[in-house]
């Protein structure tokens, strides 16, 4: 048979399920969605007192970060952005002080800090919005299948608050799950947020 045999695991198939309804999201509706998102982000405690704060760049049809990194830049904080180091298969945190000039396209093509950026050390940072493409009410995650941000979060001696912001549609009661998966503390959509606690 030619070409490759689609990953048929419990995993995969929820990945794929969800990506394509994220994807066929109207650019209306993410842009709106995003928003409503953003203002509850930003009203957290957690988020207002972070000083540092680690968060991803938008890929794809991912929530929509620029409005809470304007925010961030706008208040003062120290942004950190992962940078992917595939020889070690980890990632490497860096702090960058201009969006616009201190990022580069990465791996998979997803932006990233560029090398001269300062690293950050992990005990520094005080909130972390993490990724994924699928996540339950009880704030299990299910990401992207790489393992980076499952190794992250294992990599904290003392664990900030950790908290992903959703589209609703990205919620499921149950999600399979390995033993290498990290749950996080807080899932923001649209709609809700629910505490993993």
């Amino acid at each position: 048979m030619a070409g490759q045999i689609a990953d048929a695991s419990p995993k995969a198939v929820l990945r794929r399920e969800i990506l394509a309804a994220r994807d066929a999201l109207a650019p209306a509706a993410r842009t709106k969605a995003s928003a409503k998102i953003s203002q509850q982000l930003l009203a957290l405690d957690a988020w207002k007192n972070a000083r540092t704060v680690l968060v991803y760049l938008t890929f794809g049809s991912e929530f929509d970060t620029a409005a809470l990194l304007e925010r961030a830049a706008a208040a003062g904080k120290t942004i950190c952005l992962p940078r992917v180091d595939r020889t070690a298969r980890r990632l490497e945190i860096h702090a960058v002080a201009n969006l616009a000039d201190d990022v580069q396209a990465g791996v998979w093509g997803i932006r990233e800090p560029r090398p001269a950026c300062p690293p950050v050390a992990l005990d520094a940072i005080e909130f972390v919005l993490v990724p994924g493409i699928a996540f339950t009410p009880r704030c299990e995650r299910l990401g992207y299948g790489g393992g980076y941000y499952d190794a992250l979060i294992s990599r904290f001696a003392q664990r900030p608050p950790l908290v992903a912001a959703a589209f609703a549609l990205q919620l499921r009661d149950n999600i399979p799950l390995s033993a290498r998966d990290r749950s996080i503390d807080l899932v923001v959509t649209e709609d809700a947020a629910y505490c993993g606690c």
